[in-house]
């Protein structure tokens, strides 16, 4: 792995072992199989005049439950990430503490923009003190691992620290999980990001979205460019939001499937160590290194995500999406020996 690839390449992966696309089955990206119904028909949109987002704003504020105010928009939950590290008006420190492992997304953008970045191993040190007036970021649910972390406390010390953060929520709607949204009324300087695309199914629709109080976003806002999305992105967003029933029909179908993998992974003698996770993909250690696994997998047209390359983690460990029944079953029978 390079130091900054992600899963999800099935175009090379399917070029390499010599298939088609639509043959491969990808566990490497954790984005929800199950799709939200979307009554649109996208051939009818009006693609003639300029986009406007007032729509938009609304309905990612009704369903976050907050003003539009404390919302800024951005073509993708890393391009979020970028507009916000790379702005030193609102982020006035260059040292940066990162609890990893964590998206790569975040170490990329703090090499380019000039921060000290310091890594706090979650796993092993996560009481770990800051610096005051530091930057601090944390993944919650995280990633790899898929583990929810309760950060009142965590919370309550960055403040006192007089910290910026920037918690990134990215996969929270997979699991039950509270969020901090109700944090940025009494702290001026915490920020929470949105992926529209994870829980919506829908990597290649790129909505993305920072939170934060009205007169930070107004600040970042000076920044960004007029417009940020397409009339595609944020069509697809609103009639994705009406879908009431996506949520409870994930979770069913999640806890069932996790189950079933999990028992699958356990029986498996490649596999030494199975990460808690209470979102949709599993961090597991193996006995063998990760490109050994994945070649194994080959075979079956199969693609995991190698995290290698995540700070904390090494050659052995893998992360496997949980998605359709039928896609354990192939796993199963790729795996047994």
């Amino acid at each position: 792995m390079t130091t900054y690839q992600h899963g999800g390449d099935i175009k090379t992966f399917a070029k390499s072992i010599g298939c088609d696309v639509s043959q491969v089955i990808d566990l490497s990206s954790n984005i929800n199989h199950i799709k939200p119904k979307i009554e649109c028909d996208f051939n009818s949109l009006d693609i003639s005049a300029y986009p406007s987002y007032e729509d938009t704003y609304q309905a990612i504020g009704s369903h976050y439950n907050v003003s539009t105010d404390n919302i800024a928009l951005y073509n993708g939950a890393s391009s979020a990430i970028f507009a916000l590290l790379s702005n030193h008006t609102l982020i006035d420190t260059k040292r940066c503490y990162v609890y990893t492992p964590a998206y790569l997304e975040y170490k990329r953008a703090c090499k380019l923009f000039g921060y000290e970045y310091i890594p706090i191993d979650r796993f092993s040190n996560i009481s770990h003190d800051i610096e005051p007036n530091s930057l601090v970021i944390f993944v919650n649910p995280s990633t790899p691992d898929g583990r929810y972390y309760q950060l009142q406390d965590m919370l309550h010390r960055w403040i006192q620290k007089d910290a910026t953060i920037i918690i990134d929520e990215s996969f929270l709607e997979f699991c039950d999980g509270k969020s901090s949204l109700s944090h940025i009324q009494t702290y001026n300087k915490l920020y929470i990001i949105k992926s529209m695309t994870k829980f919506y199914g829908s990597a290649g629709i790129r909505v993305g979205a920072v939170i934060s109080n009205p007169t930070n976003i107004s600040t970042l806002q000076q920044y960004a460019p007029s417009w940020q999305l397409s009339e595609f992105d944020t069509t697809y967003i609103k009639e994705a939001l009406k879908d009431t029933t996506l949520k409870a029909k994930t979770l069913k179908e999640l806890e069932i499937n996790k189950s079933q993998l999990i028992k699958v992974l356990q029986q498996s003698s490649y596999v030494k160590h199975i990460y808690h996770s209470d979102v949709n993909y599993l961090l597991v250690e193996l006995n063998i290194t990760a490109s050994t696994f994945q070649e194994i997998l080959k075979k079956h047209k199969i693609l995991i995500r190698d995290c290698s390359n995540f700070d904390g983690l090494d050659e052995y460990h893998i992360r496997i999406a949980i998605k359709e029944k039928e896609t354990i079953i192939q796993l199963s029978k790729s795996i047994s020996i």
